[in-house]
């Protein structure tokens, strides 16, 4: 008898099927499938909303990326921050700063830090503080930002812009935070 007869003549059995515990209309074709039940797919989208920072960062609105070194990380602008139009894009790194996801955390960080250092920062930022200011009062809110390395950041940044744009930045300043104290008296 030749190998081909032995073969077909095999019988073929048929795969169990069976309802999956966790959804109803669908059959199992392998034992395996019913002892291992579908949990949560690690490529699938998440059911959680993401920030408008994150939103943002993932389409690619925001003209920088993160460059990992091996010991210190850096941003890389694909338009030089001198060149960069502040509005709206202050405003959201400001926002940014509640983030506790990595990059976000990071290039929000770094990023507000490095449009303000840049020359003429003030005569950019200055007409954005009733924006930028309400979204640092939320990051210094927010439970992220209470923990004292963070909260020192954050009133550095105020004291920066305080610095730069004269009475009128205090005021808005004060009126945004009103427990914030001057950094020149």
């Amino acid at each position: 008898m030749c190998a081909a007869s032995r073969v077909s003549s095999v019988p073929k059995t048929r795969p169990v099927r069976r309802k999956v515990p966790d959804a109803p209309d669908k059959t199992v074709s392998k034992i395996s499938d019913q002892l291992n039940p579908r949990t949560v797919d690690p490529f699938g989208k998440s059911g959680k909303t993401q920030s408008a920072f994150a939103a943002v960062y993932s389409k690619g609105d925001i003209p920088c990326r993160l460059m990992h070194g091996s010991v210190k990380h850096k941003l890389q602008w694909q338009t030089p921050p001198e060149e960069i139009d502040f509005n709206p894009l202050l405003v959201i790194l400001a926002e940014g700063l509640r983030e506790t996801k990595h990059p976000h955390t990071f290039v929000s960080s770094e990023g507000f830090r490095e449009l303000l250092l840049v020359e003429g920062a003030t005569e950019k930022a200055t007409p954005l503080l009733p924006k930028v200011v309400p979204a640092l009062r939320a990051s210094l809110l927010s439970k992220r930002q209470m923990d004292k390395k963070h909260k020192e950041r954050v009133t550095a940044a105020l004291q920066t812009l305080e610095e730069n744009g004269g009475k009128e930045c205090l005021a808005i300043i004060k009126s945004r935070v009103p427990t914030y104290s001057p950094a020149f008296f």
